[in-house]
C-alpha cells in the first residue's frame, strides 16, 4: 500500500465520523425527543474522541510528513495533504479528553440555549456559556501564540484571518454603511412605506409550498435532500446524495421564511455541487465558511431581493396567498428591500446586516481579548444596539439569545458572514462580465446558467485552492470590498432616490 493510499483511507474514515456527527446534530435540532439529550451528548463526545484519535495518531502524522514533500502527487492529492496537515496540527495541540468533553458540553449547551431562547431568559444559558467560553480559552492556550487570543478562533473559520485584518475592514465598511443608512432613513420620511397587512395570517402550509417551489427553481435537488423546521435555520451536507436544510416560520411574515430558505438553499446548493468523487476528503469539501456564506448571501440577496426575482415568483405568491394586496413586482421588491434598523440579524436588510455582524464581532473580542464578564453580555449587547441602531432591546430572545452559534462553541464564526457578502458581490460582478446581464437571466426564470457558473467557478473546486486563491481564480482579482460597496450604494441609491 502506498503512503498516499494509506493516508486517504484514514482521511476518509475521519470524514465519515464527521458526517455521522453531522447527521446526529441535524437530528438533535429537528427530530430528537427532549429526553434524548443526555445520551446524544455522550454519543457526540464519543465520536469526537474517535475522530481526534484517528486524526492525531503517530502513523497518520508520519504519512502526512512523508507526503508533504512528495512532488509526484497530483494537485488534487496535494490539496488533501495540505488541508489535513492544517487539521492535524490543530488537533495535535488538543488532548483527546478535552476534545471529548468539549463535544459533550456543546451538545448540552445547545439544548440549554433552545430552552433559554424559548423563555427569553439568558440566565438559563449562562452556566453553559461559561463552560464553553472557559474551555475555548483553554483551547486557545493549547494552540501556538497568536497576536491576540481571538485570532486563534478567527483562523478556524477563515484561514489566515486575524483581528488586524477584520478591524480595518469593518471600520471601512462602517464608514460607508452608516452614512448610507442615515440617507435612507431621511429619504423614508418623505415617502410612503409598503407594509404587510396587519393581522393577515400566512399559513405554514402555504409558506412551505411557496418556499419549496422557490428552492426547486434555484436548483436544489429534493431527491438528494430535504427541508425541515428548526429553532435556527441551518444547512448540513451530510452524505453524498443527502443534503438537508431547515427554516423557521412566522405566520405574520412570509418573507422571514422565504429568505431563510433562499439563504439555506444557497448553502445546500454548494454542498450538492461539490465533487462527489472526493466526498470524504478535503478536495470534496467547501473551502471555508466565508466562501460558503458567499453562496447563501448571493442567492438570498443578489437574486432574491430583486424586482426580476419577484416577476418570476409573483404568480406562485398569488396562488398561495390570494388574499394578499395586488402588489406588482416592483412593490414587492421595495418591501423586500425595506431598510429599517431591527433586532434580528437573519431578518436584517442588506444595509444594516453587517452592522449586526460587527456588534457580535466586537463582543467576541471583548470576551476573549478583554475577559468581558459573561453576566454583562445582555447589558453590553443592549447598549450597542441602542448606540448603533437606536433600539431598546426588551427581551433576550430578540437580543443576545437570538443566534445559535455560541451554543455550538462557534466563536469567531460571525465575521465570515461579512466576508460572504463581499465575496458574493465580487462573484456577481465577475459573473455579469462573463455570461451577460444577470438581471435579464433572473427575469427569464431560467436560473440554470447562474447555478452552472457557480458550479464551475466555486463548487467544483472544493478545497483545491485556499479561500483567497479560489476567489481570485473565480473573479480574476484578489478578494476586495470594492464591488460590495459599489453594489450596495448603487442598489439603494436607486431604490430610495438618493444622490450619493
Amino acid at each position: 500500500m502506498s503512503a498516499y493510499t494509506e493516508f486517504i483511507q484514514t482521511t476518509e474514515d475521519i470524514y465519515r465520523l464527521s458526517a455521522i456527527a453531522g447527521h446526529l446534530g441535524w437530528d438533535q435540532e429537528v427530530l430528537m425527543p427532549q429526553k434524548g439529550g443526555e445520551a446524544r451528548g455522550e454519543m457526540m463526545s464519543w465520536l469526537a474522541k474517535e475522530k481526534h484519535q484517528k486524526l492525531t495518531s503517530e502513523t497518520y502524522g508520519h504519512l502526512i510528513s512523508i507526503l508533504e514533500h512528495d512532488s509526484a502527487l497530483s494537485e488534487d492529492e496535494k490539496s488533501n495533504v495540505r488541508e489535513m496537515k492544517i487539521a492535524y496540527d490543530k488537533a495535535k495541540a488538543l488532548p483527546v479528553e478535552f476534545v471529548a468533553k468539549y463535544a459533550q458540553r456543546r451538545s448540552n449547551a445547545l439544548r440549554a440555549w433552545q430552552e433559554a431562547r424559548a423563555k427569553s431568559d439568558f440566565s438559563l444559558f449562562l452556566p453553559h456559556l461559561k463552560e464553553l467560553v472557559q474551555m475555548t480559552k483553554e483551547k486557545i492556550a493549547f494552540y501556538p501564540p497568536t497576536e491576540t487570543p481571538y485570532d486563534a478562533l478567527l483562523d478556524e473559520y477563515e484561514f489566515g484571518m486575524k483581528v488586524s485584518d477584520y478591524d480595518p475592514l469593518f471600520s471601512g465598511l462602517k464608514g460607508r454603511i452608516v452614512p448610507l443608512l442615515q440617507s435612507i432613513i431621511e429619504a423614508k420620511k418623505h415617502r410612503d412605506t409598503i407594509q404587510l397587512p396587519s393581522g393577515m395570517v400566512f399559513s405554514i402550509e402555504s409558506q412551505t409550498r411557496f418556499c419549496t417551489e422557490v428552492s426547486k427553481r434555484m436548483g436544489f435537488d429534493f431527491d438528494a435532500g430535504r427541508m425541515d423546521q428548526s429553532t435556527h435555520p441551518f444547512s448540513s451536507g451530510l452524505w453524498k446524495g443527502d443534503t438537508r436544510f431547515t427554516t423557521r416560520f412566522d405566520e405574520s411574515d412570509p418573507f422571514s421564511c422565504l429568505y431563510a430558505v433562499m439563504h439555506e438553499t444557497g448553502h445546500a446548493l454548494y454542498e450538492q455541487g461539490l465533487p462527489h468523487e472526493y466526498a470524504f476528503c478535503p478536495r470534496g469539501q467547501a473551502v471555508s465558511l466565508g466562501v460558503h456564506e458567499s453562496q447563501s448571501r448571493f442567492w438570498e440577496n443578489q437574486i432574491g431581493r430583486t424586482a426580476s426575482f419577484w416577476k418570476v415568483v409573483l404568480p406562485l405568491l398569488k396562488k398561495e396567498f390570494p388574499e394578499m394586496p395586488h402588489w406588482d413586482a416592483e412593490s414587492l421588491n421595495l418591501l423586500a428591500n425595506d431598510v429599517e434598523p431591527g433586532y434580528i440579524r437573519v431578518e436584517a436588510d442588506e444595509v444594516t446586516y453587517n452592522l449586526h455582524i460587527m456588534i457580535r464581532y466586537e463582543i467576541e473580542k471583548m470576551i476573549f481579548n478583554e475577559n468581558l464578564p459573561l453576566e454583562d453580555i445582555p447589558q453590553v449587547w443592549n447598549s450597542m444596539m441602542k448606540d448603533w441602531f437606536d433600539l431598546d432591546v426588551e427581551d433576550d430572545a430578540n437580543g443576545c439569545l437570538q443566534d445559535i452559534h455560541w451554543s455550538m462553541g462557534a466563536f469567531g464564526y460571525f465575521p465570515t458572514y461579512t466576508l460572504g457578502n463581499l465575496y458574493a458581490s465580487q462573484l456577481l460582478d465577475a459573473m455579469s462580465k462573463e455570461i451577460g446581464d444577470v438581471t435579464t437571466m433572473i427575469e427569464s426564470g431560467n436560473w440554470h446558467p447562474i447555478l452552472e457558473w457557480l458550479r464551475d467557478k466555486i463548487h467544483d473546486h472544493g478545497s483545491l485552492y485556499t479561500p483567497a486563491e479560489l476567489i481570485e481564480h473565480a473573479t480574476g482579482q484578489p478578494p476586495t470590498a470594492k464591488p460590495f460597496i459599489e453594489y450596495l450604494e448603487g442598489k439603494y441609491a436607486a431604490l430610495y432616490g438618493l444622490d450619493l
